[in-house]
């Protein structure tokens, strides 16, 4: 509005012109003031309709239909039997624990992070949305899994305000490890609005809860390796450049740092941010290329391997899920407590950003290889060029910064990780023969 102000009184002959004097001018003033004031009307109703429509204003037929509003399904919840779950499962039960909410826990990272902080004693909560991305049964099957040691996942979505708060007033969550996203490259093609419901709502969403709880929660969450985009700088350093990101995916976790930092510097939540490194391993998701090579080839068919430009090769920083999880546990021990109080800062809170990786990125090529060699079954291959769907030639990250401060070194190699993962598929998928979408 000043800067408006400021070009209405520059006048066309310098010396010559008084804006208080000129009705033109006046007028003109009012017919800005009538446009700025008409389109920030319309940019308001399209956030509101955008991010805050909520989820139970539409029909559970409508929500089928839309896609894009699938993430948002919310099921039921209260009652006494309900909030002494929840209770059980955030119980604290070691030393100098901690009570953590993970959101995504039926997720692969957040099954395989909450296992292991109910195995040392903290008290775990989770919360899911269950969303139908890939195979619904998969996330049930770990649920189930956690649900035999001890965490209960409550079935709603982080874009439910009510639901969140409601969670804090049962229990005073220590640390919220956030997991909950809309994760894949290539699927933003196809539906781009989940990506922004998921990874950039859904994040606020959380962070408006956990700014205005008393204590704050210390926060880690997930961001991830594909902020790197573009860049042909390697290894991928947390100091380089992340504004060239080749998929909406990417944008939208860089997006999440930019926002970690404005309400860490605005309202004093300790925020850590986790790149991760093309995560594999048991339990895994069935939309990573591990997977649906072994899927493929127990079928049969054909795999489309992608090459760069001149035949280049393309080479990803695989990362077993157990090194996730001890980065990820090596977070939340180091996080420092938030330091602001009813959502007013109090004083500087840490913020920070990890790379999780490996260190050793592996050919595709040779992912494909090892696979053979484990399932004693040769691959039909089919070389492709890599298409401009998101996808980026190579990762592959220097993990020099979580060394020196998380302690945190990797210690699988592909090998021994697939040769774990196939052990698990066998036995989950029964040689194939199982479904596995």
């Amino acid at each position: 509005m000043s800067q408006m102000k400021h070009i209405d009184n520059i006048p066309s002959t310098p010396g010559k012109f008084k804006m208080e004097k000129s009705p033109y001018n006046r007028l003109r003033l009012h017919s800005s003031l009538a446009k700025l004031t008409f389109w920030s009307f319309v940019f308001l109703g399209l956030i509101f309709v955008f991010f805050f429509r909520s989820p139970s204003s539409s029909s559970p037929e409508s929500l089928t239909a839309d896609p894009s509003r699938r993430s948002l399904r919310t099921s039921s919840y209260g009652g006494p039997d309900w909030e002494k779950r929840i209770k059980a499962s955030a119980k604290v039960r070691s030393r100098n624990g901690m009570s953590v909410l993970v959101t995504g826990a039926a997720g692969f990272v957040g099954t395989h992070v909450s296992a292991a902080l109910k195995r040392r004693g903290d008290g775990v909560l989770g919360l899911d949305n269950f969303n139908d991305y890939y195979d619904q049964s998969l996330k049930r099957a770990r649920q189930a899994l956690l649900e035999r040691s001890g965490v209960y996942i409550v079935e709603g979505d982080i874009n439910d305000v009510a639901l969140l708060k409601k969670l804090f007033d049962i229990v005073q969550f220590t640390h919220v490890m956030h997991l909950a996203a809309q994760a894949g490259v290539r699927y933003a093609m196809e539906n781009p609005s989940s990506y922004v419901h998921s990874n950039i709502a859904g994040l606020v969403s959380v962070l408006e809860v956990c700014k205005s709880v008393n204590p704050q929660p210390a926060i880690v969450w997930a961001s991830s390796s594909s902020v790197y985009g573009l860049n042909t700088k390697v290894p991928f350093s947390e100091k380089d450049r992340t504004d060239n990101p080749a998929s909406l995916y990417a944008a939208t976790k860089k997006a999440g740092e930019e926002i970690a930092h404005t309400y860490n510097h605005i309202y004093g939540l300790s925020l850590t941010g986790l790149r991760f490194f093309t995560v594999y391993g048991p339990w895994g998701r069935p939309d990573m290329a591990y997977f649906f090579f072994t899927k493929d080839i127990l079928k049969g068919k054909a795999i489309q391997i992608f090459e760069a430009a001149n035949h280049g090769t393309v080479a990803r920083d695989f990362t077993y899920i157990d090194d996730i999880v001890k980065g990820c546990l090596a977070a939340l021990d180091t996080a420092e407590k938030s330091t602001g109080s009813g959502g007013k800062k109090k004083g500087p809170a840490q913020l920070r950003v990890y790379n999780l990786g490996n260190t050793s990125p592996v050919p595709v090529s040779d992912l494909v290889s090892i696979l053979e060699r484990l399932l004693k079954v040769k691959a039909k291959r089919t070389i492709m060029k890599l298409p401009r769907n998101g996808d980026v030639q190579f990762t592959h990250a220097n993990i020099s910064l979580a060394q020196r401060e998380l302690g945190y070194k990797p210690t699988t190699d592909l090998q021994t990780g697939l040769k774990k993962f196939v052990r698990w598929y066998l036995s989950y998928y029964g040689n194939g023969k199982k479904s596995s979408q």
